[in-house]
C-alpha cells in the first residue's frame, strides 16, 4: 500500500465551486489499482462537470473530477498481477461493469449500468473519483502500461486519441485511401487528424475557427485546412475532392453549426461520424442525408479497447500527443486552470492539472 494516508485533491462543492482539499488516499478493491497521478488533462466535459450539468456525478462535497490521467502505479489489489508498483500507466476512463450485452461486445463507453456502482460501473471523473489529486483508483481493466519512451505529457492524450480511434471503429475502420473531413481542431480533432493519417487515410481536410489550431493541425499531418469564418466550406470541400465530397466526415467541434453541412460536404454513399456532444438542439437536412444515402454514425469516448491500439501508435511515434499541451497548472491552481480553459485564455489547446 502507498505509505501515505492523506492526500490533496480537488473537490467539487457546488456549481463553479472546485476547492483542494485534503482526503484520505483510496484503497483498491480486489480489481483495481492504486495510481500517484503524475498529471490530469481538462476538457470540454470538466466544465460541464464543474458546471453542474453533467448526469450521475456524485454529489457535491464529496466528487473529485479528471477523466485524463497517468502516472504511476503505487499499490494493487489482491487479484491484480498485470501491474505491480512502479508501472508507468495510462487510462481509459471508463471502466463498465463487464457483465451486461455492451459490455460483453466492447461497447462500455455505452454500459447499460452507467452510473450504478453497485454493479460495477466505474467513469473515472465523471460517476467515479478522478485525476484531479494525488492519487486515484482505477479498475485494472481500463489501464494500459505507458511505453518508456512516452511523457506523460503523451499519457494525458492517449485517452482523448482513444475517443477518434472508437469513432473509426464504430464507422467501419478502414480509411486507407479514402477523403476525410475533421470539423474541430481541438485535442480530439487533433488526435484524429494524426490517427488518419497513420491509417493511411488519403487527403484529411480539417476545418475550424482558430487559425492558430489549423496550422498546428497542418503540422500534425492534415493535408489541407480551411476557415470556416472566411472559407465555403461546401465548395471548398468538393474542389478538394473532385467534387465528390469526403467519403468520411468527422464532427470533433461540437458547434451547433456543423451538422447542417453533414449533407453538404460527404460523398454519395459516404459516411458521418459524431463523437462531439452539442450545447443546444441542431439542425440536420436528414432528407438530404437519406437522398445521398449517407450513413450516420455515432460514438461516445473510448470504448472498444481503442485505447490500447492509440498507445501503440504513439510508442510508434504515430501519435503525438505532447504537442498538443499548451499549458500546465498546480493542482492548488485548479481553478485558474478551468478559467484558461473556458475563457480560452493564452489560445490553449490541452491544459493540464500537475497534482
Amino acid at each position: 500500500m502507498a505509505s501515505a494516508t492523506s492526500m490533496r485533491a480537488a473537490v467539487l462543492f457546488g456549481p463553479g465551486d472546485i476547492r483542494v482539499t485534503t482526503r484520505p488516499v483510496p484503497r483498491p478493491g480486489p480489481d483495481e489499482v492504486l495510481v500517484r497521478v503524475a498529471m490530469c488533462g481538462t476538457c470540454g466535459t470538466d466544465l460541464k462537470i464543474l458546471d453542474g450539468h453533467f448526469p450521475q456525478t456524485p454529489p457535491f462535497g464529496e466528487f473529485t473530477p479528471g477523466h485524463e490521467w497517468t502516472g504511476t502505479v503505487a499499490a494493487t489489489g489482491e487479484t491484480v498481477d498485470e501491474f505491480g508498483p512502479g508501472d508507468r500507466v495510462c487510462i481509459e476512463a471508463h471502466s463498465g461493469c463487464g457483465r451486461c450485452d455492451n459490455c460483453l461486445t466492447g461497447r462500455y463507453t455505452a454500459c447499460l449500468n452507467y452510473g450504478r456502482a453497485a454493479k460495477g460501473h466505474r467513469a473515472s471523473g465523471m460517476t467515479a473519483d478522478g485525476g484531479f489529486a494525488e492519487y486515484a483508483v482505477h479498475h485494472v481493466s481500463a489501464l494500459y502500461k505507458l511505453p518508456d519512451q512516452l511523457s506523460w505529457e503523451d499519457g494525458v492524450l492517449i485517452t482523448t486519441a482513444g475517443t477518434g480511434l472508437y469513432g473509426l471503429d464504430v464507422a467501419g475502420g478502414f480509411v486507407a485511401g479514402q477523403d476525410v473531413v475533421v470539423f474541430g481542431p481541438g485535442p480530439v480533432g487533433l488526435t484524429t487528424v494524426q490517427v488518419l493519417k497513420a491509417l493511411g487515410a488519403a487527403r484529411v481536410i480539417c476545418a475550424g475557427t482558430r487559425p492558430s489550431r489549423l496550422e498546428l493541425a497542418r503540422r500534425l499531418g492534415a493535408d489541407h485546412v480551411i476557415d470556416v469564418r472566411s472559407a465555403d466550406v461546401a465548395a471548398s470541400v468538393l474542389g478538394l475532392t473532385g467534387g465528390e465530397g469526403a467519403d468520411l466526415t468527422i464532427d470533433c467541434s461540437g458547434s451547433p453549426a456543423v451538422p447542417e453541412l453533414f449533407g453538404q460536404v460527404t460523398k454519395r454513399g459516404g459516411k458521418v461520424l459524431v463523437v462531439a456532444f452539442y450545447p443546444s438542439p441542431v439542425t440536420l437536412d436528414l432528407s438530404a442525408i437519406v437522398r445521398k444515402d449517407i450513413t450516420l454514425c455515432t460514438s461516445r469516448g473510448e470504448g472498444g479497447n481503442n485505447v490500447k491500439r492509440a498507445v501503440a501508435l504513439a510508442a510508434a511515434a504515430k501519435l503525438r500527443g505532447a504537442d498538443l499541451v499548451t499549458h500546465r497548472f498546480a493542482l492548488d491552481d485548479i481553478a485558474e486552470a478551468f478559467r484558461v480553459l473556458r475563457e480560452r485564455d493564452g489560445d490553449p489547446v490541452k491544459v493540464v492539472v500537475v497534482p
